[in-house]
């Protein structure tokens, strides 16, 4: 990591949770500005696919909070 980079990133660690919080979400947003359109077709694909499956019978949904017990359990 160069000085400056680690400079900026030490100032933006020392600042309050909400500028920090800020901070990060433009740079988020910075990465993301270019969508891969090929990315959101095959998901578009895919939720297809699994709403057809759970339309047709062959999947069983499981509600929440079976999902949750699963997932709390030791």
């Amino acid at each position: 990591m160069i000085a400056s980079v680690k400079e900026i990133l030490d100032r933006a660690l020392a600042m309050p949770e909400d500028d920090r919080a800020a901070i990060a979400e433009r740079l988020l947003v910075s990465l993301d500005a270019k969508p891969d359109h090929n990315v959101e077709e095959a998901w578009q694909q895919e939720i297809q696919r699994r709403l057809l499956d759970i339309d047709q019978g062959n999947i069983a949904c499981v509600p929440w909070e079976e999902v949750r017990r699963r997932m709390v359990k030791p």
